[in-house]
């Protein structure tokens, strides 16, 4: 099993709960809560990009 390298906002400090996106496979994005970090969402691009821009609209 490869080793998942998690990202999160450059927005967020260490001090803050925030949530991180790591690649597992080229069309699947895997997303956590920081604070929470054993409970995983997978989801791809296009599902992913279609919920951002429904919470911006």
């Amino acid at each position: 099993m490869p080793v998942l390298e998690w990202r999160k906002s450059s927005f967020s400090n260490e001090q803050d709960n925030c949530v991180e996106l790591a690649v597992s496979a080229p069309a699947r994005l895997l997303i956590r809560e920081s604070d929470a970090p054993d409970t995983v969402l997978a989801t791809n691009p296009a599902r992913l990009r279609a919920l951002l821009q429904r919470l911006k609209d």
